[in-house]
């Protein structure tokens, strides 16, 4: 495995947001986190980042300790994340926002050539606006940026959080079709999206969230036929 979670606490003042949780993921995988809000699933990716920290528990990732290590060293260590709410640099461009994602390598310049060449390919439409402003672009169109940045880092582990929240249907249905494009080029990705039904589609493996807990865990495909999950996450019975 390339990512394994053990007995994993975390707090916000006295109020436990992760109880204990242990999970894995393996090289290659799409893992999805479903639940409501408030389950922990943010919470979870931004241990894994680095911007909180556990109160308990370990995070190993290859073998390594990330606890140990600073946020930016896990970066450069092969794990970087796409926040919720796309985070992109609404002043700088569409080709500036991209270099941003390659601040904690040291790039030489056909390197970097190399990078934007391969997210212009997989987001045609980022390489139309190179030169626009990342403010000026539309919700679909900035997550696109904002997972491209995440993907300057060459990371081995993408953290998706969100990524089709607030987004039209045309757009929802392209960024399911990256992340498994981004799977085929030997990316592993956790991924946390309220949209369960299409998560569940692409997921080799999921686990339910609640209230900081793991209720139920299993491959996308046996999730979406469990009549607790579709009628809690599905909006739809047995």
């Amino acid at each position: 495995m390339i990512l394994d979670i053990q007995n994993l606490e975390v707090s916000y003042g006295k109020i436990r947001a992760i109880k204990g949780i242990s999970l894995h993921v393996n090289q290659g995988e799409v893992v999805v986190l479903v639940g409501a809000n408030g389950a922990g699933k943010t919470t979870l990716l931004k241990t894994i980042s680095g911007l909180l920290n556990p109160s308990n528990g370990s995070i190993k990732f290859q073998g390594l300790d990330l606890t140990k290590i600073a946020p930016h060293q896990r970066v450069i260590e092969g794990i970087c994340q796409a926040p919720e709410g796309r985070g992109i640099f609404p002043g700088m461009t569409v080709e500036e926002n991209l270099q941003i994602g390659k601040y904690s390598r040291e790039t030489a310049k056909v390197e970097m050539t190399e990078d934007l060449e391969r997210i212009f390919e997989l987001f045609p439409r980022l390489k139309d606006r190179r030169t626009q402003l990342g403010g000026t672009l539309s919700g679909g169109e900035q997550q696109m940026l904002s997972i491209g940045r995440a993907l300057m880092s060459r990371p081995k582990v993408l953290l998706l959080d969100e990524p089709s929240m607030g987004l039209a249907p045309k757009f929802i249905a392209t960024i399911f079709e990256i992340i498994q494009e981004i799977k085929r080029q030997d990316v592993t990705i956790l991924l946390v999206e309220q949209n369960a039904s299409k998560a569940l589609q692409i997921a080799d493996r999921a686990y339910v969230l609640e209230t900081g807990v793991i209720a139920k865990e299993g491959t996308g495909a046996s999730l979406l036929k469990d009549p607790a999950v579709r009628a809690a996450y599905l909006g739809t019975g047995a």
